[in-house]
């Protein structure tokens, strides 16, 4: 295998791998920037996978070529209205962050497992009639050697890098960005200004869920392209782990995420690599939550959470 080669399955790997990670990690962005912990990205993303697969496969004889586009709108919205779960329980109720993610992770595998064995009778479902195809981004193609290796892939990875220059934007540069920073950072002087705290955090919490939901729906219908109860296996998770190493910035994240994927790649594309021939293949599955745990370890000490963070919001309480 020439190098070339080499590097073009390398890299189109990890951008299809780090395409969910992106979207789900901009969610946790949103969502933390807020001051509300988002543990619940895993369920997120099963439960949009869930979706996007079950509407691909219902839906595939009438809506032709358009069902993965639509597919994944339904994940969105699913996703949005899941997230409200969280919502109500961390800002409302004022209950614990963490409990109520980890419940929303519980319940989004739980409902979508007894579903899938209740509608297909199986412990999966079939596999989704229309999926996405591989998309040359014009012009850039024809770039000699780097534009057959960067400009050839799945379609939702380049909206992956968009959206996240997207966020980036909306985040830093827009009055919405400044306010919802500002309830993450110090929500009692947000409010004095006039600012809705609890408004704008249910309003992250959607957008995470939107997000999380597009992660998982791009990563059933376009990596595994089933659902069953092993189709989101920590990559939630590793999305959550994207956002503390990207240190809460939508470009941390989508550099963080990409980071994940190419380990993700490598566990499954390494072995036919010559220097990693020889490397057993668990070591090469265990890589990307390896790398994960060592980034967090190593990095955590110096990325600033918003400093309100975690902290239920009571209007009027000093």
């Amino acid at each position: 295998m020439s190098f070339l080669t080499a590097l073009d399955i390398l890299v189109q790997s990890m951008l299809l791998a780090s395409a969910p990670l992106i979207f789900t990690a901009l969610g946790g962005v949103f969502s933390e920037r807020s001051g509300v912990v988002n543990i619940g990205l895993e369920g997120l993303m099963v439960i949009g996978a869930f979706s996007a697969v079950v509407f691909n496969i219902t839906f595939a004889s009438s809506l032709g070529d358009a069902t993965p586009w639509v597919s994944l709108l339904v994940a969105m919205a699913v996703g949005g209205v899941f997230s409200l779960i969280h919502a109500v329980a961390s800002i409302s109720f004022r209950a614990d962050h963490v409990v109520s993610g980890v419940a929303i992770n519980f319940l989004a595998l739980g409902l979508g497992v007894y579903l899938v064995k209740d509608w297909y009778g199986a412990g999966q479902t079939p596999q989704i009639p229309e999926s996405f195809s591989y998309y040359r981004i014009p012009f850039l193609y024809d770039i000699p050697v780097i534009g057959p290796i960067f400009f050839d892939n799945f379609i939702t990875s380049y909206i992956a890098i968009f959206v996240a220059i997207i966020a980036w934007y909306v985040l830093f540069k827009t009055p919405f960005g400044l306010r919802l920073r500002s309830v993450g950072e110090h929500p009692l002087a947000a409010d004095t200004m006039g600012i809705n705290v609890y408004k704008m955090r249910y309003t992250a919490v959607i957008i995470s869920g939107v997000l999380g939901g597009l992660g998982g729906g791009v990563y059933a219908l376009t990596i595994s392209q089933i659902f069953s109860a092993g189709t989101i296996t920590g990559q939630g998770f590793i999305a959550l782990a994207a956002v503390i190493f990207g240190k809460w910035h939508p470009l941390g994240a989508m550099g963080a995420a990409m980071f994940f994927g190419l380990a993700q790649s490598l566990a499954i594309i390494g072995s036919s690599f010559p220097l990693l021939a020889d490397v057993p293949n668990w070591v090469l599955l265990a890589a990307p939550y390896a790398l994960t745990i060592l980034a967090l370890a190593g990095f955590i000490g110096r990325a600033d959470a918003p400093k309100a963070i975690g902290t239920p919001y009571i209007k009027g309480k000093r």
